[in-house]
């Protein structure tokens, strides 16, 4: 696997896991009991980005090395995967 392609597979894991990650532990503004006026009552009471940030890379770092060792340890070929070209008729 080359570097280039490694680092595009753990983007689109870390992206991934993001939209997983979010929900954790939010507290929302109704469940805190103070709703800030022009905001919905489901938003959160305290986003706690940078926890979301160091928890999401953790579970991607996980993920992204479990997707490595399928590829360096060939589970799944990647040269198998190929598109077929069809000629126009």
């Amino acid at each position: 696997m080359s570097l280039t392609f490694a680092i595009a597979i753990y983007f689109i894991v870390w992206w991934m896991t993001l939209f997983a990650v979010l929900p954790f532990n939010v507290r929302t503004q109704d469940e805190d009991g103070h709703i800030v006026p022009g905001t919905p009552e489901s938003a959160p009471a305290k986003p706690r980005l940078l926890r979301i940030v160091i928890v999401n890379t953790v579970v991607a770092s996980l993920v992204f090395a479990f997707v490595w060792s399928i590829i360096v340890l060939k589970w799944i070929d990647l040269d198998f995967i190929q598109l077929e070209r069809v000629s126009p008729v």
